[in-house]
């Protein structure tokens, strides 16, 4: 009779760890809270929120609103994200590949050595990455063309204050005055710049040494850049994106739906229900592409850049 090479208590332990952690999360954040309120009701602490409203002033240049085209980026970097992580997951956790993909030796790319064989989850996550860059390559300049990035740069000192001002109003539920059409608060201003020009190219750069593409016998450069440390990095990358997508969709829906959606994605600013039904469709597209996203699809794709083993 076989028996299992698993560590008796494993599954237990682990089931007990989660069970104990969503109760440690939910009085963690009501002592947040708690704290956050005591904070507040200090006077040298109101005098500080009175002083520092949570909203640092735009450039007298800064646009109102927003254009289509971000519209469109902001629909496009939700899609290939959502499908990053799922297929970075998966190349971390998965132990017996759907198949295998050989880049083919001819064309435009040619190498002397023999090209490697990647697992199909690689490849899938590859192709994502190059997608989500060649994306926000044209995020980057329709940014910086049309104006919109003093919307999401800093441009004054008291930023710092401003966004300690909104996380303590936050944090003690008495929330800042939200009107992203017109500025953002300094919180969500610098959230959005950490995000785009910090964790953005960070992902960029880390999962660029992780890959194949990478050049193995450049001495100098992978002593320069060890790939342990890229993968230390990778990782807690993805995390963050993850809770800032979380954070992000939450106070989207708890800070008014529909004027935020009407922001996001229909390009007006109103309560009417049509930017909700654009991001409905948005939300059809992704959990389609998420279902497509199997082997049974991905091999003729991929076949059609190399070649597919199982």
């Amino acid at each position: 009779m076989a028996t299992s090479t698993k560590k008796p208590g494993t599954a237990t332990g682990k089931r007990n760890r989660l069970y104990w952690a969503v109760p440690a999360v939910l009085v963690g954040l009501v002592l947040v809270v708690l704290i956050a309120r005591l904070l507040v009701g200090l006077p040298a602490v109101a005098s500080f929120l009175a002083t520092y409203p949570g909203q640092s002033e735009l450039p007298d240049n800064a646009p109102v609103g927003f254009p289509a085209w971000l519209a469109w980026q902001h629909f496009l970097n939700a899609f290939f994200l959502l499908l990053i992580i799922r297929t970075g997951w998966q190349v971390r956790t998965t132990t017996k590949p759907s198949g295998h993909w050989t880049r083919n030796n001819k064309g435009l790319i040619r190498t002397k050595n023999a090209p490697t064989k990647i697992t199909l989850e690689l490849w899938f996550h590859l192709t994502l990455d190059a997608l989500w860059v060649l994306n926000g390559l044209v995020f980057a300049v329709l940014l910086f063309a049309t104006g919109q990035w003093t919307r999401i740069v800093p441009t004054s000192w008291d930023i710092f204050p401003n966004a300690l001002s909104a996380a303590l109003q936050y944090a003690s539920l008495d929330w800042p005055t939200e009107d992203g059409w017109i500025n953002y608060n300094a919180l969500q201003l610098l959230t959005y710049f950490a995000t785009v020009f910090i964790a953005a190219p960070l992902a960029f750069i880390t999962g660029l040494r992780m890959s194949s593409a990478w050049p193995k016998k450049a001495q100098g450069l992978n002593k320069a850049y060890p790939i342990e440390w890229a993968r230390a990095v990778h990782f807690p990358v993805m995390v963050y994106f993850v809770a800032f997508i979380v954070v992000h969709v939450f106070l989207v829906l708890a800070t008014g739906a529909l004027r935020n959606l009407n922001h996001m994605y229909g390009v007006r600013d109103d309560d009417t229900w049509f930017g909700f039904w654009v991001f409905l469709a948005s939300v059809v597209v992704m959990a389609a592409a998420w279902f497509l996203a199997r082997p049974i699809f991905l091999r003729p794709i991929a076949s059609l850049m190399g070649k597919v083993s199982r």
